[in-house]
C-alpha cells in the first residue's frame, strides 16, 4: 500500500463513510418503495469492506472478510469508478460536485489497492 499524507487518509475515510451513508439511505428508501435493491446493496456493502479495509491499514481496526468477499467488493469498487468519471467530466471547474467526485475516485482508488494487496 502506498504511503499518503494524514490529510488524504482522512479525506479519504469521510469519502467512503458519506458514500455509504448516501447508499444506506437510497437502500432504505428503495426498500420501502419495493424497488430492486440489488445494485445498491452490493455497492453499499462493497464500500463497507473497502472503508474497513483502509481503517485497518491506517488505524489498526480490525479486519475480518474472507478472499471471495474481498475480491467480490474490490471487483464492484472497480465498476464504480467509470460512471463517477463520467460524473466528472461534466461538473465545472471549482464546484462542490467536481471537489465531491474527485475524493471519492481516490477514496475508490485507495480502497481498491488497499484490497487488492489483501489478495496477494
Amino acid at each position: 500500500m502506498r504511503t499518503v499524507s494524514l490529510e488524504v487518509q482522512e479525506l479519504t475515510i469521510r469519502s467512503l463513510e458519506s458514500t455509504y451513508t448516501k447508499l444506506s439511505n437510497a437502500y432504505k428508501s428503495m426498500t420501502e418503495k419495493g424497488s430492486n435493491t440489488t445494485l445498491v446493496k452490493k455497492r453499499r456493502d462493497a464500500i463497507k469492506v473497502g472503508l474497513e479495509s483502509l481503517q485497518d491499514v491506517w488505524y489498526d481496526v480490525d479486519f475480518f472478510y474472507d478472499r471471495k468477499v474481498t475480491l467480490q467488493s474490490k471487483e464492484i469498487l472497480q465498476s464504480i469508478i467509470p460512471s463517477i468519471e463520467k460524473q466528472l467530466a461534466k461538473a465545472k471547474v471549482g464546484s462542490p460536485q467536481k471537489t465531491v467526485n474527485e475524493r471519492r475516485i481516490t477514496a475508490l482508488k485507495l480502497a481498491i489497492e488497499s484490497l487488492a494487496n489483501r489478495l496477494k
